[in-house]
């Protein structure tokens, strides 16, 4: 395939991944353009042991984080996340989709930095659990049990502000 064919393709995707994590639609740019150039650098390496997706995904999940050591901060907001909701939602998605959306995306965001990236990556790109696995360099299963437990502490979360009120 070649590059040109890989960005029309996966472009969107890597940078609605990245704008996801950085809320910064620069740095959400810039480190697309870097997932790309250091896909190019190591196409030869690509073995099609996964989907070129979660390749390109985790090549841009590393560049994020080398970006985050450098600054030393991350941020994801309410208003980035909400513009991936899709109007269609699976079942399992059926939660981001309520009338307290913006309270859940508060929530996503105080989850742990794992568990946050999960929802994001399955809520928000869509990606399948064996996807998500292989981004984390887990098993299907874990990606699974990681994305029920993150989903059970938003619906643990959202009792608890109903009960509040």
């Amino acid at each position: 395939m070649k590059i040109d064919e890989l960005y029309q393709e996966y472009g969107g995707l890597v940078y609605r991944f990245l704008l996801g994590l950085t809320n910064d639609e620069l740095l959400a740019e810039d480190l697309t353009q870097e997932t790309f150039y250091q896909a190019i650098k190591s196409l030869e390496n690509f073995q099609g042991n996964s989907k070129v997706s979660t390749w390109l995904c985790q090549i841009s999940k590393n560049l994020w984080r080398q970006q985050m050591a450098k600054n030393k901060q991350h941020k994801v907001t309410d208003e980035v996340l909400a513009n991936y909701a899709d109007g269609n939602p699976r079942p399992d998605e059926q939660l981001l989709h309520s009338e307290n959306k913006v309270r859940i995306y508060q929530i996503i965001h105080e989850l742990g930095e794992t568990k946050k990236e999960v929802v994001l990556l399955r809520m928000t790109n869509d990606f399948s659990f064996k996807e998500i696995g292989d981004v984390f360099g887990k098993s299907e299963n874990w990606a699974r049990v990681t994305f029920y437990r993150a989903k059970q502490k938003i619906v643990e979360r959202m009792r608890q502000d109903d009960n509040s009120t």
